[in-house]
């Protein structure tokens, strides 16, 4: 069976659920342990307004400091063209990003609620930022809620598709669809994903895991032809911390008992499997709690080829 790509969303997609802030060293080295596990892709941070998340108000600082790994891609996660901007100096000053994210919302009410604009505004700014990034990083698309809205209930895949095919028309291939609050169905997975695979890009799946299905759905989008999965150890984050939707727990789908099952299944992952479980545990230890991963309490599967 074909091999998959992980990108560890844990650094930045994770944190930013955190009302806390974590060091700028410890996340550091929480970076460059995902690196040194086997990631090809590893979310490092996100230029974002401080005031909006404060989280990341380090960004810089992570960057330059960051002991990099040859052939990793360490993602910065940019919201508009000020984000780029910052990107762009930081790479000028020799300790940038290599890939960035830009984002845009499959309904109305989820970009006037999460970027404060509405979506043509943020095409608008989408080009304008890929003109910005000048090819100097790999880019990634997302498309967040793009299963179900929590404003707007279900979401059509023709819609998605369509904002697929606006990225490549920008010259941005790799594509994440964000099932933002948790609400995909494998059936949903199979339809969106079939309209998607029709297009000239790299479909990534980034799945959360708030009503169980997290697992399930990122088979079905094997099984649709996906190679490209996202996740965060132990299961954390979701939404900014001070961003209130999705009534409740919207964390990621979890690393370790992602590469168990993909693994278990003759999926090569390409991570490490030894140093898999000590790592979550690095992770808790980080946040200071016992988090959501089944399989840093029970142990990887006795069936797994090791």
């Amino acid at each position: 069976m074909s091999a998959v790509t992980l990108c560890e969303c844990f650094a930045r997609d994770g944190l930013q659920h955190e009302p806390q802030f974590v060091p700028t060293s410890a996340k550091q080295a929480l970076v460059e342990r995902f690196a040194a596990l086997g990631f090809p892709r590893v979310e490092a941070t996100s230029y974002s307004n401080p005031s909006v998340v404060p989280q990341f108000a380090d960004a810089s600082e992570l960057l330059r400091g960051l002991g990099r790994r040859e052939g990793t891609y360490y993602k910065a996660t940019c919201a508009n063209v000020r984000a780029v901007q910052r990107a762009v100096a930081d790479l000028d000053a020799g300790y940038g990003a290599n890939e960035v994210s830009l984002l845009v919302s499959a309904t109305e009410s989820h970009s006037r609620r999460n970027l404060n604009r509405t979506r043509e505004e943020q095409w608008r700014n989408i080009a304008e930022m890929v003109e910005t990034a000048q090819d100097r990083f790999r880019l990634i698309g997302t498309v967040s809620v793009a299963f179900g809205c929590p404003f707007e209930g279900r979401v059509d895949p023709g819609v998605v598709a369509e904002d697929v095919a606006r990225f490549a028309d920008l010259g941005v291939l790799h594509v994440a669809l964000g099932d933002t609050i948790g609400a995909a169905t494998p059936r949903a997975v199979k339809e969106t994903f079939t309209e998607v695979n029709k297009l000239a890009c790299t479909p990534i799946a980034h799945f959360h895991d708030t009503r169980g299905t997290g697992l399930v759905n990122y088979v079905a989008a094997y099984d649709a032809g996906v190679r490209w999965f996202d996740c965060a150890f132990g299961g954390v984050g979701g939404h900014p911390a001070k961003v209130k939707y999705g009534d409740g727990f919207t964390g990621n789908v979890c690393t370790e008992d992602l590469v168990n099952l993909f693994e278990s299944m003759g999926i090569a992952t390409g991570i490490d499997l030894d140093g898999l479980l000590a790592t979550a545990e690095f992770c808790e230890q980080a946040l200071g709690r016992e988090l959501h991963g089944r399989v840093t309490r029970s142990g990887l599967s006795p069936l797994l080829a090791r």
